[in-house]
């Protein structure tokens, strides 16, 4: 194992010494940028070690704060399941509802729930007109109903390009995470809308910085037979719950949950 080494310079100042496998890389890198810089400005051979020092000590730190990052992300998942919300009180559920057939699947979901989860909090596409209309009438049929409707930019639209679908998503995560960091929901539950996708990663940072634990439950739609939806395919290595109402999907993913047909 690598031990960091420290020494002392004239000046009685400790100077940090990082890995061989850090400074390589970032030394053939500044090796060309300070080149360059030589060329133009007359540079002496203490600032340019100085300077050396600095960038490797830098990259080394980014480095070790990527790794931690990761290992706290591998504890948060493995470990989600274990968490049981609910037991000192009610669940706030955070539903993600999308335009269509994913919103009447998910509402099917809701009907099953008990009336300990509550609040819930319905976040729709800014661009879905449908969806409000139907969570309303579905609400009103409740006696004692407590829920929210919040609306985010949508991740994806139908038939967009991959290029732009990575901005449209990364433009709701921005939204999302101040949304999810606000509400502090105990369960995100969806279903496949792409508009999911940003909410549970809001979810999951939520975790890896200590502040909550969200358990993320993902149910695949029904029209899924043989291969997961893109969605799918993207938080199933996140979810804490993952349903399949397909049996060959089961075989599949083993770590999928299948349970028959639940809408």
């Amino acid at each position: 194992m690598y031990l960091v080494r420290f020494h002392f310079s004239r000046h009685n100042r400790q100077i940090f010494t990082p890995p061989p496998f850090v400074v390589g890389p970032v030394r053939c890198f500044w090796g060309g940028v300070w080149a360059q810089l030589e060329e133009h400005l007359p540079v002496s051979g203490s600032v340019h070690a100085a300077a050396m020092t600095f960038v490797s000590g830098a990259a080394f730190v980014a480095l070790l704060v990527i790794l931690l990052c990761f290992i706290r992300l591998y504890f948060v998942v493995k470990t989600g399941s274990r968490y049981k919300p609910g037991t000192k009180g009610s669940i706030a559920v955070l539903v993600v509802a999308g335009s269509g057939g994913h919103t009447m699947e998910i509402l099917r979901l809701m009907e099953c729930l008990s009336a300990a989860y509550t609040p819930r909090y319905y976040v729709i596409a800014d661009t879905d007109k449908m969806s409000e209309e139907k969570i309303c009438t579905f609400e009103s049929s409740k006696q004692q109903s407590q829920f929210t409707i919040c609306r985010i930019p949508r991740s994806r639209e139908v038939h967009q390009s991959w290029t732009s679908s990575v901005v449209s998503t990364l433009n709701a995560l921005r939204y999302s995470i101040p949304l999810v960091f606000r509400l502090k929901p105990d369960m995100v539950l969806c279903n496949g809308p792409g508009t999911c996708v940003p909410l549970c990663v809001a979810g999951l940072l939520l975790g890896i910085l200590g502040m909550k634990k969200v358990q993320i439950v993902y149910v695949e739609s029904i029209c899924r037979v043989q291969t997961l939806s893109l969605t799918g395919k993207i938080l199933y290595p996140i979810s804490d719950y993952f349903f399949v109402q397909w049996s060959a999907l089961r075989d599949r993913y083993p770590k999928s949950i299948y349970l028959g047909r639940l809408v």
